[in-house]
């Protein structure tokens, strides 16, 4: 009989879990409504977040049950002093084939490089709009020039796919819809639309402010080029890719809310101070870091992945009239 160690992360519906978000932080630069409280802030204490050993032990851990895609989350992973330390040991582990950053972009023009150097596979860079009222409506600073800064150095420094991460507000980003479209036409980026998620700090999301994949869909087809859906060749991805029928650029919609995805995941998550969950809405959490700092063995976070797995829901419920919000905010989680 095979260890327990080297079996598949196969939850009760039989879905293969092979992709892990890993949040190195849980500061931020910036203060986007939908993430973060704008004050009174309580972020973890340094000793309390996992050091870079600890990660690369939990996905060495992992790698063995399965997983093959890291993502580095925060917070503003960018916020972490040498990250790429950590994508070097990241990439020495047997069996991890992708080691992805999602960013707000702000300190990327000076780290781009170093980045790639280290072994980066890709970079997801959020911009939620190109206007610089709105981007400070939203994430409550300036910054739109040091985004499109960071953008182009990464694409200096040779990442060969870049997305662009949106967030989609209703009454508040209708008109960002298709100078951002534009801008990814122009500049080669992959742009994503995301439904609005209630997991803002504040506990101020409605369902009214959700402005759905479909609606933005009908805009961009109507005022920038239409759309014709894509092959799907990882049932898992998130997003549902369209093409423009010119033939330049593709774009991609998360419908979180309207459209849930949850039959496909194969997701896990670790937040930076080393708590794994099933579900970005989860509202239990399995403790690696008691287990790392109190002699516990391989096995034991082996386990800790297995239970974490088998206690997935078939989704994350939203739909549902008793679904309640994690009390964590995005930023706590890991994005």
């Amino acid at each position: 009989m095979r260890s327990l160690i080297q079996t598949p992360l196969v939850d009760t519906f039989g879905r293969v879990h092979t992709s892990l978000r890993v949040s190195v932080t849980d500061r931020c630069n910036i203060r986007c409504f939908y993430c973060m409280p704008l004050e009174n802030i309580r972020f973890k204490p340094r000793d309390e977040l996992l050091t870079f050993e600890e990660i690369a032990r939990v996905v060495r851990v992992a790698s063995l049950r399965g997983v093959r895609k890291l993502r580095l989350t925060g917070g503003e992973p960018l916020v972490r002093s040498n990250l790429p330390d950590l994508i070097r040991q990241l990439r020495e582990i047997s069996g991890i084939e992708e080691v992805a950053l999602t960013t707000n972009g702000m300190l990327l023009a000076d780290q781009a490089a170093a980045l790639k150097q280290a072994g980066l596979s890709r970079v997801n860079i959020s911009l939620d709009s190109l206007n610089e009222a709105t981007f400070e409506k939203i994430t409550r600073r300036t910054g739109v020039d040091r985004v499109l800064a960071g953008i182009a150095a990464a694409q200096e420094a040779g990442f060969e796919e870049i997305r662009l991460n949106t967030v989609a507000i209703r009454n508040l980003t209708e008109e960002e819809i298709v100078p951002l479209a534009n801008f990814a036409r122009e500049n080669d980026l992959h742009l994503r639309f995301i439904e609005f998620m209630p997991l803002d700090a504040d506990k101020a999301w409605h369902t009214d402010q959700v402005l759905s994949g479909q609606e933005m869909r009908e805009i961009i087809s109507r005022e920038v080029a239409p759309l014709v859906e894509t092959n799907r060749p990882d049932k898992s991805q998130p997003a549902t890719d369209y093409a423009y029928a010119d033939g330049k650029q593709r774009i991609g919609f998360i419908s979180s809310v309207t459209q849930p995805f949850c039959g496909a995941c194969n997701r896990l998550r670790m937040t930076a101070e080393g708590q794994f969950r099933n579900c970005l809405f989860g509202t239990t959490e399995w403790d690696a870091r008691q287990i790392l700092r109190n002699g516990g063995s391989d096995d034991d976070l082996a386990k800790l992945l297995g239970d974490c797995v088998t206690a997935k829901k078939a989704s994350h419920g939203m739909d549902s009239p008793e679904f309640v919000p994690p009390e964590r905010a995005m930023y706590q989680i890991g994005g």
